[in-house]
């Protein structure tokens, strides 16, 4: 009985010991996630109120509408990133979900404040193209940096969602369509030229958006399906530094079992990887997906040879 019962004080310091990290991790997580919504905040807001908006060059969707009807009435920028995205946000809380929606009303918050920070900042240059691609990059890193957070600044996006879900059309679709309505308006309110010089800040912050999320350097899931499976395995983990996981299947015609090596490389191994696999094994069948985030897994990498 006494030996139970110093089993039982053994066992119960431990399960504390595994709740106490869990909520630390937790907590860390949040931290780190609301820190970054924060410092996206101040970012996309220095990218419109310091580039952007003194020289009538607007961002797509909610932003862009808000910097529009700001023109307009004169009211401040924040009071209609506010307004204007309070469906979007419902919206988002119902069919995305609870997580996203608190992150969401905290980054627009945080925009509509720091905006209001920034707006009494003389503007960084008068040339509007020069301005559409620096406000472009700086704008597209902090909204990068809000999404990959895990929030939202658009409210259009959701928008896109719901309808890819109820639609023929795609998220990218829908976002496009509204956009260009959204930029066609610019040009009635600020001419044809200026119009012009916002189609080429939304292609630049497009772009910084998922070089953001993405990172410079792009990752690649390869799966590699072949007979040499050790020589492959061993090859990649000594020349390319990467670790090789081995999945085991079946040809769906031949019936005969099949090794299927699974890794993950940049954009700058992809080559030396097919010359590794080409190299041990001309019949090998290779596909290559591009991979939008890791978490976990690292394995220490080596130089390639």
């Amino acid at each position: 009985m006494t030996d139970i019962k110093q089993d039982v004080q053994k066992i119960v310091p431990t399960e504390r010991a595994k709740a106490a990290i869990q909520q630390h991790r937790k907590a860390s997580f949040y931290i780190k996630k609301y820190l970054t919504i924060f410092l996206g905040a101040i970012i996309a807001a220095a990218g419109l109120e310091l580039f952007l908006i003194p020289n009538n060059v607007i961002d797509g969707g909610v932003v862009g509408i808000s910097i529009m009807m700001s023109s307009i009435t004169g009211l401040s920028l924040g009071v209609f990133l506010v307004l204007l995205n309070i469906p979007f946000l419902y919206l988002g809380y119902k069919q995305i979900g609870k997580n996203f929606a608190i992150a969401t009303t905290i980054a627009i918050c945080l925009l509509s404040a720091w905006s209001a920070v920034f707006a009494p900042i003389p503007r960084v240059t008068d040339d509007p193209f020069l301005a559409a691609i620096f406000g472009g990059i700086i704008d597209g890193l902090g909204v990068g940096l809000i999404i990959r957070a895990g929030g939202s600044l658009d409210g259009t996006e959701i928008v896109a969602i719901i309808m890819d879900k109820k639609s023929v059309f795609s998220v990218g679709e829908v976002v496009m369509f509204i956009n260009l309505f959204i930029l066609s308006s610019a040009g009635l309110l600020y001419g044809w030229d200026k119009a012009m010089y916002s189609l080429v800040a939304y292609f630049v912050i497009s772009k910084m958006i998922d070089v953001v999320i993405k990172g410079l350097d792009e990752s690649y899931a390869v799966m590699i399906v072949t007979n040499e499976h050790d020589e492959i395995t061993s090859a990649l983990n000594d020349r390319l530094g990467r670790g090789v996981t081995l999945l085991h299947g079946q040809g769906g015609y031949t019936g005969e079992p099949k090794e299927v090596l699974y890794c993950v490389v940049t954009r700058l191994e992809v080559d030396k990887l097919k010359e590794i696999v080409l190299e041990k094994d001309e019949n090998a069948f290779v596909t290559i997906n591009a991979v939008h985030d890791i978490v976990g897994g690292r394995f220490k990498k080596k130089a390639i040879h």
